[in-house]
């Protein structure tokens, strides 16, 4: 893989001296910035231990870098990549935390830590602090770190603006950092990158003065022909000038990397269409280009040939299907529902429930499907929150949509071979097709009311379906969603405990909804 790179750092117009360091190890593949922090120059030496020991630790471990190189599907190799990485940074944090505590003058120092590695075709990043790390790719900047800082909190919760940030008097203030205790909490993401990936590491005093669309223009390509070297110390002493003449109030760094022939223009053709495809799909709706990295990463692709079966009726399964390319027939009971093709999705439900299959989903034509299992769906709600939030809120609005269809009364007397049917509510998915959508097959609990006996004329009594009864699958969705995070889901009016079914009944003054059975 081709790489070229250039990193600039610059004392600003403001500080006596610079307290950033970076690393460039051109053997590795690993690019580190640093911002330290602390008086008597104690920031200067946070950040260059920093980037030392988390180099030293990396470096120590080339037969894992190696066998990364010779797996590149293999998800074991790459968590413990990121592993490696987060341990790095750990030893880093150890490591300035306790020269802080040998020399008085300099306690409390510390350092923010950001790094990118590249290891065959994909990146891994460890990020601690404020300093950020960003992708540039088809003509879009996607910030891939989140500031660890208290201003950042505060847009979090709604208490500040953008615009209110940027003069705020806590905007140097970070919530993390490399050093001031003896250890720190890291965030890692791995991503595959493909040719004309542009990636920046870059110190606040960059970050401060530009937005996506500044970073977009100075990070494009102005040409056809391939990245040089040359170019990439063009746009990094350029984003150096601009940050000072937007006033230099801090230490500014910037290292821009840019990647080259793969090897593999199938491989980005694919990157590309799954990305596309998840980002369409409504259980990804709201997501950052950061979070849909996440969900890609937890998927597994699977080739398809003709007539083989991914779903069988009455079967419990644990994994969501994407359709990236072929169709795919879905049938229940013999009959057909639905034919699929790609950028569809079915199976969802059995992320949160194992209930059994309820239709079976087969390949008219050979393809490539994506499929995300119940375990990895799970670990990703544990470990990001508000990723968790999103997709829980997600899930909630597809349920809540189909009970507002779904019939809360039926009583009527039918003829057996006429016998009415309650059927699963439309799906809340924007793509419109002729045939059912895949919500009309999903592990949905069917709304259909039990025959509660049969007469002597051989007609069934079917028994109204209560609100308890059609409120009652809801409910237990959220109380599995909210075991599997091990915490309350907090959406006002959606918990578990605020949905309870008697609550709700008792604030209706309703016990039960029955049809009027005067009317027809």
């Amino acid at each position: 893989m081709d790489i070229q790179f250039w990193a600039t750092t610059d004392i600003g117009k403001v500080r006596d001296h610079n307290e950033d360091n970076f690393l460039v190890d051109k053997r590795l593949n690993l690019f580190i910035v640093c911002d330290g922090m602390g008086g008597h120059a104690a920031g200067e030496v946070a950040s260059a231990v920093s980037v030392r020991v988390v180099r030293d630790v990396i470096a120590n471990n080339r037969p894992l870098l190696a066998l990364a190189v010779e797996r590149p599907e293999g998800l074991q190799t790459r968590k413990e990549l990121l592993k490696l990485l987060e341990y790095a940074v750990q030893e880093a944090c150890t490591r300035v935390f306790d020269l802080a505590q040998a020399n008085p003058e300099r306690r409390g120092m510390g350092t923010t830590c950001s790094l990118l590695l590249l290891v065959g075709r994909r990146a891994f990043i460890a990020h601690v602090g404020d300093s950020r790390v960003y992708l540039h790719r088809r003509d879009q900047v996607h910030q891939l770190t989140e500031d660890h800082s208290l201003v950042n909190e505060m847009i979090r919760q709604g208490r500040i603006d953008e615009e209110e940030a940027y003069n705020s008097p806590y905007k140097n203030a970070i919530t993390r950092a490399v050093g001031v205790y003896e250890s720190v909490e890291v965030d890692t993401l791995s991503f595959e990158v493909i040719q004309g990936d542009r990636l920046m590491l870059c110190s606040d005093g960059l970050s401060m003065y530009t937005d996506n669309d500044t970073l977009r223009r100075y990070l494009k390509s102005s040409t056809d022909t391939p990245s040089s070297q040359d170019e990439m110390k063009r746009i990094s002493e350029a984003l150096i000038r601009y940050a000072n003449t937007r006033g230099g109030k801090d230490n500014i760094t910037a290292v821009v990397v840019s990647i080259g022939d793969t090897g593999g223009s199938i491989e980005t053709a694919d990157i590309h269409l799954t990305m596309d495809t998840i980002r369409q799909i409504p259980l990804f709706h709201y997501l950052s280009y950061k979070e849909l990295v996440r969900i890609i990463n937890v998927t597994h692709r699977r080739v398809v040939d003709e007539g083989d079966v991914l779903i069988r009726e009455g079967e419990r399964g644990e994994q969501l299907f994407i359709i990236l390319r072929g169709e795919f027939e879905v049938e229940r009971a013999g009959q057909q529902l639905a034919v699929l093709g790609a950028g569809r999705h079915f199976g969802e439900m059995a992320l949160i429930d194992d209930r059994p299959r309820s239709a079976t989903v087969r390949a008219n034509k050979s393809g490539v499907v994506l499929s995300i299992r119940r375990p990895e769906f799970y670990e990703l709600l544990r470990k990001d929150a508000t990723m968790a939030v999103k997709l829980l809120w997600n899930f909630i609005q597809t349920l809540s949509a189909r009970l507002r269809d779904a019939p809360i009364a039926q009583a009527a007397r039918h003829n057996s071979s006429a016998r009415h049917k309650f059927r699963p509510p439309p799906s809340t998915n924007s793509q419109v097709l002729d045939a059912p959508g895949p919500d009309d097959f999903s592990d949905e609990p069917d709304f259909r009311p039990p025959p509660s006996g049969e007469d002597e004329t051989g007609d069934f009594d079917e028994s109204p379906v209560t609100l308890r009864q059609s409120l009652s699958p809801m409910i237990d969705h959220i109380s599995s969603l909210e075991d599997a995070i091990g915490e309350d889901i907090t959406l006002p009016g959606l918990s578990a405990e605020e949905l309870g079914v008697d609550s709700i009944l008792a604030s209706h003054s309703v016990l039960n909804y029955e049809a009027d059975s005067s009317k027809d």
